[in-house]
Parts: C-alpha cells; structure tokens; sequence
C-alpha cells in the first residue's frame, strides 16, 4: 500500500497543475440570491491572478443566449485600477462560500463598468457534452439582448495600416474590431506551457500565427483535467470551433471612458478551442487545430527588398480563405512600404489533398491605379475559397507558397492590330498572325501567335477575335455592336458549368491570364452582317483594365510553347488539344488590354 502511494504521489507531481488541481464545488442558480457577496479572479498585467469583489443584484431569467444571468455589482482596488470590468475579463470565474459560480461575461458601454453579468457554470459545462459530436449552430442574436458581451480584444501583431483597415472591413460582419498591438510570438513550446492555465489566468484565441499575429484575450473560467472553460461569452459563435489556444502576456490594462481593455499577445499556442457557442468556449490543451501554413515571398523591384514571411491561419471554409489573403496583402505592405499604383507578378502553388495532383498552380499579372496589393490578392482568395468551400469533397490544405514582385512602373500594353499571314485558308493550315502591340509610354512592338485553322472546320467566313486574356469580348461587343442578347448567345460555344472538384481547378489554373494575347474562334453561324466590313479592321480600344475571366470556348489543355525561330516568341503556349483547337495564346510581360477581329475565307 506504501509503494502504491508513493507511486500515486510521483505520477501527480509529474502530471501538468491543471490535471491535479482539486475540482470546485458549483453553485446552482437557483440557490443564488440577491445581497449574496463572493469574488472573483483575473490577470491585470503580466500573469499574477488577482482577486476582485462581487455582489449579487439579482438573477435575469433567461436573458441570455444560454439561459439565466446573474446581475453583479463588482468592487475592490482592482477594478478602482481598472475603471470597472475592462475588455479581456470576460471569463473572470466567480466564486460564492468557495463554489464556482460562472464566468463574468457581459456590460454595458458608457454607464457604470462596475455592472456587469455572468454566465452560469452549468451553461458552460454544457459545451463539453458536445465537444464530440456536431450540433446546430446557435442563432447569432439574443432575442432580447440586455447588455454586450464584454468585448473581446482582438489584438493585431506585426499588420501595417492598410492590412488592419482590410481586416477591419473583412471582420465587421463578426463584430470585431481588431487593433494594432506591439509585442512578439514565440514559438519555443516545450509542452509544458499549460501549467500556467487555472482559472482566473489569461489565455489567447488565435486566429492567425506566425511573422504576424491576430488572436483575442480572455480569461479562464474552469479546467478539468485537459479541458477548459472560457470567456462565458461567444467569440464569433461559430459552433464547432477550430482555434489556436494560447498561452499570454499581458501588458497592462487601460481604463477607458467608453470601455476598459487589456493590452497584450499571445505567445505559445497550448492547445485549441473547438466549441464557440453563446455560453463562452471551450478547449483542449494538448490538441492543436487544423492550419493553412502560409509561406510569403514578396520582391519590391524599386527599392530591391526581398521578404520571406511564414503565417499559420486556422482551416475555416469561411475565414481562413480571407485571413489567408489578408496576410498576403500585409506581407506586401510590409515589403514595399507604399501604397498606389503598380504593377504586380504573382504566382502561388497550393498544396492539398483531395485535388488532381494534389496541387494547384497558378500565375497572373495585373495593374491598378489604386493598391495593387488589393488586386494581388484577389486569385490567391479566390482558389483558397473554392478549395476550402467547394461543394463536392472535403480538402485538406497542407501548403501554400506564394511569389509576389511589385514594380512601380505600368507595364501595360495595348492591341493596336493583328495581322494575318493569309486570308484564304485551308482546314488544317496553320498561319502566322502579327499582333502589333503599344507598351505604356513606348515605342509599339510585334508579337507572333501561330493559329491553326481546325480540320473540321466549314467552308467560309472563319472570324478569329485577338485579345487581352483580362478582356471579355462579349462584353465588349454588346458595348460596341448594336447587336441583341440572343446573337450574343450565338457567338461563342457555352461553357460547361464544372461538374467536379477536378473541373473547378482546371477551369482556374487554365483561365486566361491578364498578360496573355488570345486568338479564339468565333461562331458566326446565324450572325452574317452583324458586323458588316468592321470585323476585318481592328476595333478601338479601351483604357479599362479587366480582370475578370473571358468565356472560354471549352476546357483548354495546356501543352508545352510552341517553337519559334523569332525570340520574340519564345513566350508561346498553344492551348490547342484534340478537343479544342480553336484558341491559342501567348504570355507576355504586359497586362494586355483591347482587342481586335481577323477574318479569313476557308476553302477546300
């Protein structure tokens, strides 16, 4: 018996403090009345817990999103330093005669911040019993809703101006408001940062790590062997959760008129949050959440600077896409230090089980006179939403690599004509067709495609269109053309909506690129005379900079550059298979803008 008790006592000294901590009692709401007194733990600065007063004012029958609150007056010299309950309190564990209570959780701003309410212990413990299974998300509103939560900090680290007014904008419809804090993150876990975690100590949601950091503050209310209670409020209400938990410091807490608020960050994760529900959230320490590692590499040409950022951004098919594009914006911010116009390269590859090939690939050019961080980003979200939310299959993303060079210059470039190295043609006949181009502020240059007439092709008008791969020509025409809905209809093959996973990536890898000059096949069956004489000249251009895709013919495969003996062409992709030999293109290194018409008289 000796021996087993000594042994008993070995294992509890070596298990973390949060395992073997004595499991209070609780207090039921029923038994909690008006006058009633007890205290209340939290961190003010740094990670000493420090106790505060409570007295009871009266229980409000089922006020809140989970049930019953109770109504507190709180007091002492820490909520004198503190100007009242502050933002990062939320969670604050509430103890009468030595049993938990609940957790402090909701205020009101601009009136007395001493008065707050609580959230039962028995709501929380409620979370636990679903941490296994899904249930039905929450609606997101009280029906009646006596006070706000008390706000959750949520603490920006390492984001410049710009970045944090997008996160801003991109976080309204979660009633967040993120604000730039000092500080950095470590990553040096050795597995034993939880031993801090009792109630009343201060831990961090996160939704972002890395070079930069996004996550919110708020205290501990309960923990059961590696389980936790937290906040006594929702953080974004998700349901089923998938958060970094982390260890924190706090800096200090300012008292303000409107609300007070903790300053600090989080540092080591310990764990992850996976229930976010209307009586507070709860986590396992050990566990950690499913991530998009992110690995930035932005080149700024003019001032020759070089950054390689790295950020881990929670899987959520909703927020991950757009926090993922958000940190790429900053890590651009960060590198070029400017904002404005330019011209931005961008290339990325993502990696993910569950797609064809297990990776996505894609590169594009664009040009704004606004920011053109906004604008480089915009495919990056793009794939990550449709990988992350796509109706057909699960995906797992486990890389993502992204290149960005920005130049200030504007690399832009205008069809002026194209040319033909024949008109009377033969199915099967391939030609030379000479696009003269007009660089922004220089000199016109030519550029080759060679386009091979298809052997199916019919007797008669062939009208091939040449165009900026950022251009809808159909677009265009209705502008341009007295010309109806339904003829527009007739001009180009429909393309099939993706009936796959597999459809939808090979539809945005293959899309034109804005630095591409395409040559397509129009089907001008049903349209003679639409155009009359104007579809053998070149039609007049605009300064508008298209980014969204052309309509494509059908599904192109893209096969290696055709051979040229012109260096000019040494850029060339053909998108030509045994399916679809009626479009081809070439990459250039201008955004190309405007288009034209070609038209050629096939005959046996």
């Amino acid at each position: 018996m000796r021996r087993c008790l000594a042994a008993l006592l070995a294992v509890c000294f070596m298990l973390p403090i949060a395992y073997v901590q004595a499991a209070p009692d609780f207090l039921p709401v029923d038994q909690i009345t008006k006058g009633m007194h007890g205290i209340a733990k939290t961190v003010v600065s740094g990670k000493e817990i420090e106790e505060f007063g409570v007295e009871v004012l009266g229980v409000m029958k089922q006020k809140g999103p989970a049930g019953d609150l109770i109504l507190v007056r709180t007091y002492g010299d820490v909520i004198d330093r503190t100007g009242g309950i502050a933002q990062g309190m939320s969670g604050s564990p509430v103890y009468i005669n030595g049993k938990l209570v609940g957790a402090i959780a909701y205020g009101w701003s601009l009136t007395d911040h001493r008065i707050g309410m609580v959230t039962p212990i028995a709501d929380m413990l409620k979370l636990w019993e679903i941490n296994d299974r899904q249930a039905p998300l929450e609606s997101k509103q009280f029906q009646e809703e006596p006070a706000e939560p008390v706000a959750t900090p949520l603490m920006a680290t390492g984001f410049g101006e710009q970045a944090l007014k997008m996160l801003t904008d991109k976080l309204k419809p979660y009633n967040l408001v993120p604000y730039a804090v000092g500080g950095s993150m470590s990553d040096d876990n050795n597995g034993i940062a939880y031993r801090t975690v009792e109630p009343g100590s201060t831990v961090g949601v996160q939704l972002v790590r890395g070079d930069f950091s996004l996550g919110a503050l708020g205290t501990v209310t309960y923990v059961e062997g590696d389980k936790i209670l937290a906040f006594g409020h929702p953080f974004l209400k998700r349901g089923k959760a998938n958060y970094f938990l982390t260890d924190t410091e706090v800096y200090t807490t300012l008292s303000g008129l409107e609300n007070s608020f903790k300053v600090g960050t989080s540092t080591e994760a310990i764990g992850m949050i996976n229930q976010d529900r209307g009586a507070g959230i709860a986590g396992q320490l050990g566990q950690f959440p499913g991530i998009i590692p992110l690995r930035i590499t932005v080149t700024d040409k003019n001032l020759g600077r070089t950054n390689e950022l790295w950020a881990q951004v929670v899987q959520n098919e909703e927020m991950g896409p757009t926090l993922s594009a958000v940190s790429v914006f900053n890590a651009i911010e960060k590198t070029t230090d400017r904002l404005g116009s330019g011209t931005a390269k961008v290339g990325f590859e993502i990696s993910a089980a569950g797609i064809p090939g297990e990776s996505l690939k894609r590169e594009n050019m664009f040009y704004t006179q606004g920011n053109i961080g906004e604008l480089a980003v915009a495919e990056i979200h793009e794939a990550l939403t449709l990988l992350a939310g796509n109706q057909y299959n699960s995906v797992d993303i486990m890389d993502v690599k992204v290149n960005v060079t920005i130049d200030s210059e504007r690399r832009t470039a205008t069809i002026l004509e194209a040319k033909a190295g024949a008109t009377d043609v033969k199915p099967g006949d391939t030609i030379d067709i000479a696009v003269k181009i007009k660089p922004y502020r220089s000199e016109p240059v030519t550029r080759h495609i060679s386009y091979t007439v298809p052997q199916d092709q019919q007797e008669g008008t062939l009208m091939l269109a040449v165009r900026g791969g950022g251009m809808i020509s159909v677009a265009q025409l209705m502008g341009k053309r007295q010309v109806g809905e339904d003829d527009i209809s007739k001009l180009f093959i429909p393309k099939v909506r993706p009936k796959s996973l597999e459809d939808a990536v090979k539809d945005l890898v293959n899309r034109d690129r804005n630095n591409d000059i395409v040559v397509e096949a129009v089907d001008m069956a049903g349209f003679d005379g639409a155009f009359g004489n104007e579809g053998k000249g070149t039609r007049p251009v605009t300064d508008k900079f298209e980014t969204t895709p052309s309509p494509a013919l059908k599904e192109p495969t893209v096969k290696k550059s055709a051979k040229s003996s012109s260096s000019q062409n040494k850029n060339i992709k053909n998108t030509k298979s045994d399916e679809d030999k009626r479009k081809v293109y070439i990459t250039t290194d201008y955004i190309i803008d405007g288009d034209t018409q070609l038209v050629l008289n096939v005959v046996k």
